[in-house]
């Protein structure tokens, strides 16, 4: 797949960002951009042409770039289109639900050309990977099992998508730590990609029991939070992870660290 194929929808009430933005994925070679600058129009179009790509601001004249995703996810034909959001907003309350959806990048506002430039190979290659269909020269993987442990469903979705775009194919799901104990006691896996904020018993307990008391000590355990609490990330450190990587999940990096976890070279 070439940039040129691609179809990407920018949502961004100010002319001057909107203008920046679309310049740049000009630059690096995407051609088929269409501007909007509010919500609804751009969902409009999406029911009869479904994009590649969607990059939006956080506050759009007629909702929130939350709200916007929230919507995308609950229509099955735009549930699983890449989404990439470009904001100066900082509050929890508008960036979580965009973390635990799946985005595949939140950048600041300014954002930096470079920075712009690292989100958008990272969207092409998982958009190759998930829309490859070619099978992926990892044989391997192919037998690996890998645990993903999050209490949101959209947030285990696009992991298990990103884990068959790697080429694993065997990936069991847990809503919390409590249920992924249960299941360890039954299963025994390659890979434990968890989240650290869940109900019930959240990742640092569920790294500790791992550690301690499972009969699986050595396994690779990833976290991925967008926990910023210094503190707190420290204490996972120590629990002994494997690897901590932020929300939302860089997919190149995850694919670099399934890689050195089981193999010990990169892809």
């Amino acid at each position: 797949m070439n940039l040129d194929e691609l179809l990407v929808l920018v949502i961004e009430p100010s002319k001057l960002q909107r203008t920046i933005i679309i310049d740049f994925l000009r630059e690096v070679g995407l051609q088929a951009i269409e501007p909007f600058t509010e919500a609804g129009p751009a969902l409009e179009r999406m029911q009869h042409v479904v994009p590649d790509i969607v990059v939006s601001s956080m506050h759009l004249p007629d909702m929130t770039g939350t709200d916007l995703l929230s919507q995308m996810r609950k229509t099955p034909d735009l549930m699983d289109v890449t989404f990439l959001l470009i904001s100066s907003e900082t509050h929890y309350r508008y960036l979580e639900p965009i973390r635990q959806s799946g985005a595949i990048a939140i950048l600041p506002k300014p954002f930096r050309k470079e920075e712009l430039e690292i989100a958008l190979r990272n969207t092409m290659h998982y958009i190759r990977d998930t829309q490859d269909n070619e099978p992926l020269d990892n044989d391997e993987l192919e037998f690996m099992q890998v645990l993903v442990v999050d209490d949101s469903q959209l947030s285990r979705k696009f992991v298990r998508k990103s884990m068959n775009a790697i080429g694993i194919e065997q990936v069991v799901e847990a809503k919390d730590g409590a249920e992924a104990l249960q299941i360890m006691k039954q299963r025994r896996f390659d890979l434990i990609i968890s989240d650290y904020n869940m109900p019930n018993i959240d990742g640092l307990e569920l790294v500790e029991h791992i550690r301690h008391y499972s009969d699986q000590p050595t396994v690779p355990v990833m976290m991925i939070t967008s926990e910023q609490n210094q503190s707190r990330l420290a204490a996972i450190q120590s629990a002994g992870v494997s690897a901590i990587c932020n929300k939302p999940l860089n997919y190149e990096t995850l694919k670099q660290l399934v890689r050195q976890f089981t193999t010990g070279t990169d892809l």
